[in-house]
């Protein structure tokens, strides 16, 4: 419910009726505690209105209420008797022009106001205008029959003084714009040297990320470049201890024998950690290609248990696969995969003493799959179950001690599973096991690697015996001497410049060609031997440490045949090399020899 208390009315007829009716706003607003700003604002709304009504209608009235209906406010009417205002919608638009200033007043009042009312017709016009009370001013009896009183004893002021009262208000005004101004000018300082440090922070975050970016590309080039220098000489010595052990110069005593052991299991374990720097340096670098094919889950499987199996021999661990009844089908990388499980799998059987290691599949959700490698070994304390997929991050514990380990299975697993567009998570409980997860797209959609196809046989070539090998490295020669069959004259260069003159010289049926070499590499030797009129015939087999990947392969196009040495012994390197002269007619497809 409203209540409404009058407190004044002020009858306009003249001029002079405008000015005391300005006066009267100002003196009520001052008496009901209003800031002078406030005060000001009422009275420059009273004189606009007032004006109006006297200028347009011939005159009206000002009536002074103290309202309440839950917020106490001071309400102030100005009615006429005019003929109305025919524009008001275009006028409270602000689309409305008049020569005499018209609805200017209208609209400053309404900006200016907590409330504002028009109404207005042929038979007049209403307008009500309210300011709220400040909130520590009581309107009690006692305060309004102060304001009566004052009211009534005021005497009122003439034009002049009120003219003086507005330069002063105006000069108030204007101080306090300026004071505005001054502030907003600090502050749009302040912001501009805000913006200048963010951008210089930009800046300075852009250099960063630009060393960091170019830091980690040197660390890539250089674990690369290393561990191809690592990979000649250790690949030399894993094949020495080997031919060592077959007794191939003769018997070795027990010790020796021992001796050779030790040496061959150690260069395998730090040939196992140059193989696992070098696969990181390659995602790192993107130069890992995707072959996607599809194959079945259960298919792997099937060829982890072969190979895997042989590791529990003696062991109180089970390895278990659980074989889905169904075919899972997967569109993807099938080597890349089953090395991510391998690791997983390894590492289980590793830190599980006894108990079970069970490998499942499932479909979470739509085009996904999973593969789960649980286990019921010692476990992971929860702090470490994010740094264990970080390079070299290994968690101390009894069984660790035991098994050490290069720390770089599960940073791999975790960059290949991102290169097939999946992810690794592994969950554990201390004294339960650990579960490790590679979830994968069920359909893998990035770009995939090209193949070298292999050249159909030519009988024609068959029993031509000539063989050329072009290795800067001594033991490299050897150990491809010992893979060539004897029935081939072997002849070597120890440069790209002298091999290309053996090759225009000689004309050999066959050049093994190693691709690390200095000066002139060998990718560079079969681009000009291939390139010549003279050689381009002559078949070029390229034998390399170096990972095959597409960039790889792609400049090895011309090539007649490629070896890789990694991770093969030396039977297997004899057998690819056979079947590599096989596949360019050089050898008939059975053929043996003494040395086989």
């Amino acid at each position: 419910m409203t209540t409404a208390q009058r407190l004044l009315a002020v009858d306009i007829r003249t001029e002079q009726d405008v000015v005391l009716a300005r006066q009267r706003a100002r003196q009520i607003a001052k008496l009901l505690g209003f800031d002078v700003q406030s005060q000001t604002r009422l009275g420059t709304a009273v004189s606009e209105l007032t004006r109006n009504a006297f200028r347009y209608a011939g005159g009206g009235r000002a009536t002074f209420v103290l309202a309440e209906d839950g917020a106490r406010r001071l309400e102030i009417t100005v009615t006429d008797t005019g003929p109305g205002i025919a524009n008001l919608a275009d006028v409270l638009e602000g689309r409305f022009e008049s020569s005499t200033g018209m609805g200017m007043g209208i609209l400053g009042t309404r900006r200016i106001m907590d409330h504002f009312e028009i109404a207005s017709s042929p038979a007049g016009t209403r307008v009500m205008i309210a300011k709220m009370l400040p909130a520590r001013v009581p309107a009690t009896q006692e305060l309004l029959a102060t304001i009566a009183s004052a009211v009534s004893k005021a005497v009122p002021g003439d034009p002049l003084g009120e003219v003086l009262q507005q330069n002063q208000e105006l000069m108030r005004v204007l101080h306090e714009l300026q004071l505005r101004k001054d502030e907003l000018a600090a502050s749009n300082r302040n912001l501009e040297d805000t913006n200048r440090g963010v951008v210089a922070l930009y800046a300075e975050l852009d250099a960063r990320s630009d060393f960091l970016r170019k830091s980690s590309e040197v660390k890539t080039r250089f674990l690369s470049n290393m561990t191809h220098e690592f990979r000649t000489p250790l690949n030399s010595i894993i094949a020495l201890s080997a031919m060592l052990q077959q007794r191939t110069d003769g018997e070795l005593t027990v010790e020796q024998a021992r001796q050779v052991g030790f040496i061959q299991s150690s260069a395998a374990s730090l040939s196992e950690l140059v193989s696992d720097l070098l696969d990181i340096a390659k995602v790192r670098a993107g130069k890992v290609a995707v072959k996607a094919t599809p194959f079945d889950a259960r298919d792997v499987f099937g060829a982890l248990t072969g190979m895997l199996r042989p590791l529990l021999s003696g062991s109180a661990v089970v390895l278990t696969f659980d074989q889905p009844e169904h075919p899972v089908t997967i569109t993807s990388d099938e080597a890349k995969v089953s090395q991510v499980l391998r690791n997983f799998i390894s590492n289980a059987l590793k830190f599980t003493e006894r108990g079970e290691v069970r490998v499942s599949v499932s479909l979470p959700a739509p085009g996904r799959v999973a593969f789960a490698v649980a286990d019921t070994g010692v476990g992971i304390p929860g702090e470490h179950l994010v740094g264990i997929f970080e390079e070299f991050y290994q968690v101390e514990t009894s069984v660790s001690q035991r098994f050490k380990g290069s720390g770089l299975g599960l940073p791999l697993s975790r960059r290949l599973a991102e290169l097939l567009g999946g992810s690794v998570e592994a969950t554990s409980v201390i004294g339960i096991g650990s579960v490790f997860t590679l979830e994968l797209p069920q359909v893998y959609n990035g770009p995939s690697a090209a193949i070298l196809v292999d050249q159909p046989v030519d009988p024609s070539r068959a029993f031509k015996r000539q063989a050329l090998i072009i290795d800067d490295n001594d033991v490299s020669r050897y150990l491809m001497r010992n893979l060539i069959p004897a029935s081939f004259e072997v002849i070597e260069a120890t440069s790209g410049y002298e091999g290309i003159d053996v090759v225009q010289r000689l004309q050999p049926d066959v050049v093994f060609l190693d691709l690390n070499m200095p000066q002139l590499s060998g990718y560079d030797v079969l681009d000009r031997l291939k390139g010549d009129p003279l050689t381009k015939s002559v078949p070029i087999i390229v034998y390399s440490a170096t990972s095959m990947d597409e960039m790889v392969i792609s400049r090895l196009a011309k090539a007649d045949g490629v070896l890789s040495s990694r991770g093969a012994g030396p039977l297997t390197s004899r057998e690819l090399t056979r079947n590599a002269l096989q596949k360019i007619g050089l050898l008939p497809v059975g053929f043996g020899d003494a040395d086989g």
